[in-house]
């Protein structure tokens, strides 16, 4: 009997590591993929919401456009068309706009034609 009685403790420590290891498993793979990225989304959203500025392109998580116009604490005065402003949170943008630069026109020569000038 003294037998039995130390192949269960023995068993028994056994048993314990191998529950705990599918779960030391199971929490190392929740925090890859799904906190880890949420702080990485967090981030670029605080990011995006500090670089904010007057005259920036802007897109609601309404799907609204618009320019702003004047920044405050909490909330920007965004213009959705010429004379329209609207006050929107700041937790409302969703992305800011890339700010392009008209760049000019390329002349397109027709080829056979030459300039004479």
């Amino acid at each position: 009997m003294e037998q039995q009685c130390g192949q269960l403790t023995g068993g028994g420590q056994g048993g314990l590591m191998g529950m705990l290891f599918p779960l030391a498993i199971f929490v190392v793979i929740f925090y890859f993929f799904i906190i880890r990225p949420q702080k990485k989304r967090q981030k670029a959203q605080d990011t995006l919401l500090s670089s904010l500025a007057r005259g920036d392109q802007i897109v609601t998580i309404g799907g609204f456009f618009g320019t702003i116009r004047e920044v405050k604490d909490d909330s920007l005065v965004v213009e959705m068309a010429d004379g329209v402003k609207m006050r929107i949170l700041k937790s409302a943008v969703a992305t800011k706009r890339a700010q392009t630069t008209p760049q000019p026109k390329e002349t397109v020569t027709v080829s056979g034609e030459e300039d004479k000038n």
